[in-house]
């Protein structure tokens, strides 16, 4: 059998363009005289489509749409992801589904049977799982239907299952020939790689060949990765789509094919990749032309400027240096350097003496107290005005520059450094910054080597660094690693590093300052647990350490 995989980027929503999308793709598919044209999971309506799913008007748009796609269709069998719907006495009703048409009308409809509800998935919340799992007879091959977490649940694969029932299986003891899996699979660092495995053991377990589409884009905060697969029944992959891109690519189950290795690059030119394209992403969709950045002279704000060049072009992006007092001469030669280097223009914009007058006003209320943490966070809340003052005066999308181990710490100011609509490195780890700014250098010079060297500092008071507040990166980062994405608990993070005192520090951090994070921009998600809708806790709480 002919397989077409069509890596498609959908937008949530746009039931036309999408629809024209998954027709090109399978136009295509005829041309290269497939059997089979296969799209994603939710492709005619995007995914995730969240609180859209609960409006009548949305479900009947893409129903209505959905009928017309199968209208197109002639001997060539398209298999496309949408919502269906059926009357119900009992629950929503309302269907995550793959729909497979030819002749001119749908012949089967798979719903998804396992129904996520955790980390970034709350799909319980919209969709009833499916009733029964169908076998459909094509073209001589028995095709067995699955979406995306009806295929993660492989007995032979994981050691500790979440469900009970494995559809894939099912499907393979009803005597499926061919499984074809249509996924939208947030991606994570290392997520290919297990899915490689994963897919890698269901196809050689069951001795038949499989076929998994992924689509490729980014919603928000998620990005998704593309990264199609397809196996033989030796379990060996064979066809790989691209990465951060839209794909199209041809398996043909009875053609032999040199086995691929790797599905998955390193760290830094991975997460570098995804977050270029998750910003790239975030400007395409929401009509964004140019980004803003508050350059400091540090990392952090190098890395995420370096990003937006990459994203939108030097022509797209300014920046804005903000001195005050305490911000040294290296930091503003530093940053300089950087401009020249990323060829964008820039503003220089000192927040001293309105920082001076807001004193000046406030001096009589707080009564001759000492200066302290609230001078120091006056400032970024200045730089945070002139940065959305910009924005709206001129259109510029405004991104944030913090790294994960700052807002997992509350080492940030609301309304001030913190302003902005895209966390572009919120769930990267500074010592992880290092390692891709690094990476960046690899060939030549781009971000200055005076910023990496440096002892990063905010600049709020004289001769100030981080680890005047903080513990040093490496250590924070170990401490942060394993409590946000490991799940471990104090006694297990004590037992392994050590220095108590520390570790209950972070972790108080950690919890104190989710007040903070609500109010944040969302994070581009590249690990396993970044925050925001996947990681939900209490502001009002009395867990403390």
């Amino acid at each position: 059998m002919k397989i077409a995989l069509c890596q498609i980027n959908s937008i949530i929503g746009d039931i036309e363009g999408n629809k024209n999308k998954i027709l090109q793709s399978y136009a295509q598919g005829i041309r290269d005289n497939a059997d089979i044209v296969i799209c994603p999971e939710l492709s005619l309506c995007g995914y995730p489509p969240l609180d859209f799913v609960e409006k009548e008007e949305f479900r009947k748009k893409v129903e209505e749409t959905a009928k017309f796609i199968a209208s197109q269709t002639g001997e060539t069998a398209l298999l496309f992801g949408s919502i269906t719907e059926e009357t119900e006495d009992v629950g929503t009703g309302v269907f995550n589904s793959a729909i497979l048409c030819y002749e001119g009308k749908i012949q089967a409809v798979q719903n998804k049977s396992l129904i996520p509800n955790y980390d970034v998935f709350d799909e319980v919340r919209y969709f009833e799982p499916a009733k029964a799992c169908l076998i459909h007879e094509f073209k001589g091959e028995k095709l067995g239907l699955s979406i995306c977490e009806d295929i993660w649940n492989d007995v032979d694969f994981w050691k500790k299952r979440r469900y009970q029932t494995d559809p894939v299986n099912a499907l393979v003891r009803m005597g499926a020939t061919v499984l074809l899996n249509i996924s939208a699979s947030p991606y994570a660092y290392g997520k290919r790689e297990q899915r490689r495995k994963m897919l890698s053991t269901v196809s050689k377990s069951d001795n038949i060949p499989l076929a998994y589409v992924c689509c490729a884009g980014a919603q928000t905060d998620l990005i998704f990765d593309g990264g199609s697969m397809c196996f033989n029944t030796h379990g060996e992959l064979v066809r790989l789509g691209k990465a951060f891109q839209e794909d199209y690519f041809i398996f043909d189950t009875e053609q032999d094919y040199s086995p691929i290795i790797q599905a998955e690059r390193s760290y830094e030119e991975e997460v570098l990749e995804a977050l270029i394209f998750g910003v790239k992403e975030y400007c395409r969709k929401t009509g964004f032309k140019k980004i803003i950045v508050g350059l400091s002279g540090g990392i952090d704000s190098a890395l995420v400027a370096y990003i937006a060049v990459k994203a939108v072009g030097k022509e797209n992006v300014h920046v804005v240096m903000m001195p005050s007092e305490y911000s040294s001469q290296g930091s503003l030669k530093d940053s300089e350097k950087l401009i020249d280097t990323l060829g964008i223009s820039s503003d220089v914009l000192s927040i001293q003496p309105v920082f001076e007058k807001i004193k000046e006003v406030l001096e009589p209320h707080f009564k001759g107290l000492p200066e302290d943490v609230t001078e120091e966070n006056i400032q970024p809340r200045i730089r945070g005005m002139y940065l959305m003052a910009m924005s709206n005066k001129f259109g510029y999308l405004l991104l944030t520059t913090g790294n994960k181990s700052e807002v997992a710490v509350g080492y940030a100011t609301l309304y001030g450094d913190m302003c902005g609509a895209l966390g572009v490195i919120a769930d990267v780890y500074k010592t992880d910054v290092y390692r891709i700014a690094n990476y960046i250098n690899r060939n030549e010079e781009i971000i200055p080597c005076e910023i990496i060297n440096k002892a990063p500092s905010a600049e709020l008071r004289h001769n100030q660094t981080d680890q005047d507040s903080l513990p040093p990166y490496d250590l924070l980062d170990r401490i942060l690693k394993m409590y946000l994405e490991e799940n471990k608990e104090l006694h297990q993070i004590v037992k392994e590093i050590g220095y108590p005192d520390i570790v209950k520090k972070v972790l108080n951090l950690v919890d104190f300052n989710e007040f903070k994070r609500k109010q944040a921009a969302p994070a581009l998600r590249v690990s396993t647990k970044a925050f925001g809708y996947g990681r939900r806790f209490p502001i009002v709480q009395k867990w403390r350490r």
